[in-house]
């Protein structure tokens, strides 16, 4: 789940690290204040436990933007790593695609305290559906994938036939490696041109074909044309905002 920043206005969005017991889960803690809205958050293959409202949510594996709307209320979340959550959550990741769910819906929940409830998930016994490959395996996978590797090849790489790394990763990733890939892909095109890239220079950097390429991926991920993110990458530039998140107008 990648946080656009876009109608959110002067968002008070910080990152944190990760707790240094959880790195090897969470790409990073993030804190969210100050004005309310609307935003589109952009796919990026993670999933977020977030601390809102007084529970705690589940924000599921996306496939294009999804419509967040907060008022002033202050949102906290830790943004697990791709393929990670499911494990501990014992829910295969395709059941919860393009959803925000209570916490409480899938589990009992004794705390509203985000490092209590991570807690109580490592200590619950794995679910072999959920945790068919070894975490390292999870990160080699995401990386090669990320990198722009064919699915044949990480196959290879990890001993299996494409056909079981498709059925697999559906219960790691929420969804199979190529589409896994092209989302990965669409996350790091979307950074260099909020770093400042031309969109060619973020097309040729992220290994898209080329810049019609870019831009018919960034409307089926983000909803909005390709000009309407890069608008929002210069106009919030200053805007401290997740590595995989970003957000429209």
């Amino acid at each position: 789940m990648t946080w656009p920043v876009g109608s959110l206005g002067t968002v008070g969005y910080r990152e944190l690290p990760a707790p240094t017991p959880l790195r090897d889960l969470v790409e990073t803690a993030w804190l969210l204040d100050g004005p309310g809205g609307a935003a589109h958050v952009l796919p990026d293959g993670c999933m977020d436990l977030i601390a809102m409202r007084g529970r705690i949510v589940v924000a599921g594996p996306d496939t294009t933007a999804h419509v967040s709307r907060r008022g002033t209320e202050v949102f906290a979340g830790l943004r697990f790593r791709p393929g990670v959550l499911p494990r501990l959550l014992g829910v295969p990741a395709q059941e919860l695609r393009n959803q925000r769910i209570g916490l409480d819906e899938l589990c009992r929940v004794r705390s509203v305290r985000l490092e209590d409830v991570v807690a109580d998930l490592m200590a619950r016994p794995a679910r072999a559906q959920t945790t068919p490959w070894a975490l390292p395996t999870v990160h080699h996978v995401t990386s090669r994938l990320a990198s722009g590797a064919s699915v044949t090849a990480v196959a290879r790489d990890v001993g299996w036939s494409a056909r079981t790394l498709q059925r697999q990763s559906l219960a790691v990733y929420g969804y199979g490696p190529a589409t896994l890939r092209r989302i990965l892909r669409f996350r790091r095109a979307v950074t260099l041109l909020r770093a400042g890239h031309p969109t060619s220079a973020a097309a040729a950097g992220a290994g898209y074909a080329d810049e019609p390429h870019l831009h018919r991926e960034a409307r089926e991920f983000s909803g909005v044309p390709l000009r309407a993110l890069v608008y929002a990458s210069a106009a919030n530039r200053s805007t401290d905002v997740p590595s995989g998140s970003a957000t429209v107008a």
